[in-house]
């Protein structure tokens, strides 16, 4: 009546206050655990740094990760470090669940509903922020949402009783879309109109304002994607836009 979930993340920052980043690579990690419907147990830091980089801001750095953690309900069990050119932080995460109870990529049923729980467009607002255009306190809304645990979604959809799930990162809506459909061998219907944007992120993509992610994404989805005409050229940005611990 025990299973294990065990996965690792991590990454350089994406933000620049430490505790921010620390806390958002661990929220990124732990996700995966939530999109199979288990609760996270404990984990391990995974971290890389420069040997001038000012030891207090790695410490700065582990604060964030454990107290998004603690947060989960879970401890930090340890881990390992070592020197590189450009900080990278993370955690090797291990989650328990009932073996009946494992929520998986595949399992979507034609007549069902598909339900996201984070606005998109992460990966244009950070870019915007960094290429010093943000404004309104757009990033701020960004690093909120990536900060958000996915438990609760997870417990929601427990309780509803899901029939597939996944978390939505790196390959974006679309890219995550196309793998529940694989693995459900389904269909999957988006109405682009309902999809939610973080603050900013439509009007930056309407400005060019779009990742690297992105366009790999949407090379990788050729052939697999249909968008139907007259969807706005934004809205399609947002859709193929790389996510940082989105939900």
């Amino acid at each position: 009546d025990l299973a294990i979930v065990q996965t690792v993340d991590f990454f350089p920052p994406v933000v620049d206050d430490p505790w921010t980043f620390g806390a958002i690579a661990a929220a990124n990690a732990m996700s995966d655990v939530y999109a199979m419907g288990g609760e996270v147990l404990l984990a391990l830091n995974i971290a890389a740094f420069p040997q001038d980089l000012d030891p207090a801001i790695l410490a700065v750095i582990f604060q964030g990760g454990a107290e998004k953690v603690a947060e989960a309900g879970a401890v930090i069990a340890g881990g390992h470090t070592l020197y590189d050119a450009e900080p990278k932080y993370g955690l090797a995460v291990t989650g328990i669940i009932h073996p009946e109870r494992v929520l998986s990529k595949g399992g979507a049923r034609p007549g069902d509903a598909l339900v996201l729980t984070k606005p998109l467009g992460t990966g244009i607002v950070l870019t915007a922020a960094r290429d010093g255009v943000d404004a309104a306190g757009h990033a701020t809304a960004a690093e909120k949402s990536m900060l958000a645990l996915n438990r609760h979604a997870s417990h929601l959809a427990r309780e509803f009783e899901a029939h597939a799930m996944t978390d939505v990162t790196g390959f974006g809506l679309l890219g995550h879309a196309r793998e529940m459909a694989d693995r459900s061998e389904a269909c999957l219907v988006l109405s682009a109109a309902a999809v939610p944007a973080l603050p900013g992120a439509l009007e930056y993509a309407a400005q060019g304002i779009v990742t690297g992610g992105a366009g790999r994404n949407r090379e990788g989805l050729a052939g697999r994607v249909t968008v139907a005409p007259g969807v706005p050229e934004p809205v399609e940005h947002l859709l193929f836009d790389a996510q940082t611990s989105g939900g």
